[in-house]
């Protein structure tokens, strides 16, 4: 929704925030820690622009945008702004209010959890070389500096390894000693990597493997281990793998509270406009279907815009990877399921069922 609606096509990069998205953990020097949520808001403040409008643009008029204010001297600047959450308060939100830390669909209340300014930074330097600096530029949520961790938002998990195997794919297996990648640090890093393609930084003679006569420095760890929130973080996962009705409650409150009359006409403008180009008319009935879970009004303008009538209810479709459990809805139509689909509206990463089975399967 956020993707189709006037989010979708901001008016320029200078006037975008920015979400870290996923939960992370913030640790401080006596290992204490909180999750937290991280936000980047423009000091620009924000803009769109409507699909209409997007046909004068060029398909390069954001960087440019954002190039020439920076060559101007107008750079762009954002504030850093956290959420924090203590463990006992992630259990209590999903106990009482069913929203889970751990799912990267999920907004935390900001009535009770606050934006905190911690920070703020600027755009203030164009780069030189594109390639050398853009191209090969490899960004990975796994490079984490000290004070920050993270969660287990199995998305997240997944990203800390899938995110430099991309890279390696990519730009070669030794694409962090490339300056743009490097870490700049007034010593030098050891690991246990070796030799492959462009490795112009071997590490000399040094042992591949932890050695007695040679041995390796590592930095002191701030953070114990042993107090990783295990007890709720399996439960919480394994909710992951489930859609559920909580899963709306977002959703709903950005179509009746954020969404005013004129983006409401033009998310429908938009979405009904992408579903005149499909050719199966029970996809888009099933997906009305998905947005009458959101909305009986988006729903019914959907309808009404496209001609076609969605179901009444998903009780008794089926989702890739995903477990239905809205057992309180009643059936109102007999659902066919030869298609199945996943809206980006349901997303979800599934949990290996060796590890977390869902309580469908422990049923």
């Amino acid at each position: 929704m956020i993707l189709m609606g006037d989010r979708g096509i901001p008016e320029n990069w200078r006037k975008m925030h920015g979400y870290y998205g996923h939960t992370t953990k913030l640790v401080n020097k006596k290992g204490e820690w909180v999750y937290a949520q991280i936000h980047f808001k423009s000091k620009q403040g924000t803009g769109f622009i409507t699909q209409e409008d997007s046909n004068n643009y060029s398909p390069d008029a954001h960087q440019k945008d954002l190039y020439n204010a920076i060559e101007n001297g107008d750079f762009p600047g954002w504030d850093v702004k956290v959420q924090t959450m203590t463990p006992k308060e992630a259990e209590d939100l999903w106990e009482n209010q069913k929203i889970n830390v751990f799912d990267l669909t999920h907004v935390w209340p900001q009535g009770q959890f606050p934006l905190r300014k911690v920070g703020e930074f600027f755009l203030n330097e164009n780069v030189k070389n594109y390639f050398a600096e853009i191209e090969q530029i490899a960004f990975n949520p796994a490079h984490n500096p000290p004070g920050i961790e993270p969660s287990a938002d199995p998305v997240l998990q997944s990203r800390l390894f899938s995110y430099p195997d991309t890279h390696r794919h990519r730009i070669g297996v030794n694409y962090q000693q490339l300056p743009v990648n490097a870490p700049r640090t007034p010593y030098r890093i050891g690991n246990f990597q070796r030799d492959g393609s462009m490795a112009f930084y071997n590490q000399g003679s040094r042992p591949a493997y932890l050695s007695s006569i040679q041995p390796t420095q590592f930095r002191e760890r701030t953070l114990d281990l042993d107090r990783t929130h295990g007890h709720f973080a399996g439960k919480a996962v394994t909710f992951l793998s489930e859609i559920r009705e909580e899963d709306f409650n977002a959703p709903r409150a950005l179509w009746e509270k954020v969404f005013d009359e004129g983006a409401r006409e033009r998310i429908v403008k938009n979405i009904s406009g992408h579903m005149s180009t499909c050719t199966k008319e029970e996809i888009i009935k099933r997906q009305i279907t998905i947005f009458r879970h959101v909305s009986e009004d988006f729903a019914s303008r959907l309808e009404k815009a496209t001609g076609v009538k969605g179901y009444e209810s998903i009780k008794n479709m089926s989702f890739n990877g995903s477990v239905l459990s809205l057992q309180t809805f009643e059936i109102h139509a007999n659902i066919p399921t030869e298609l199945t689909m996943a809206s980006p509206l349901m997303t979800r990463t599934s949990t290996p069922t060796d590890k977390f089975p869902s309580r469908s399967s422990q049923a």
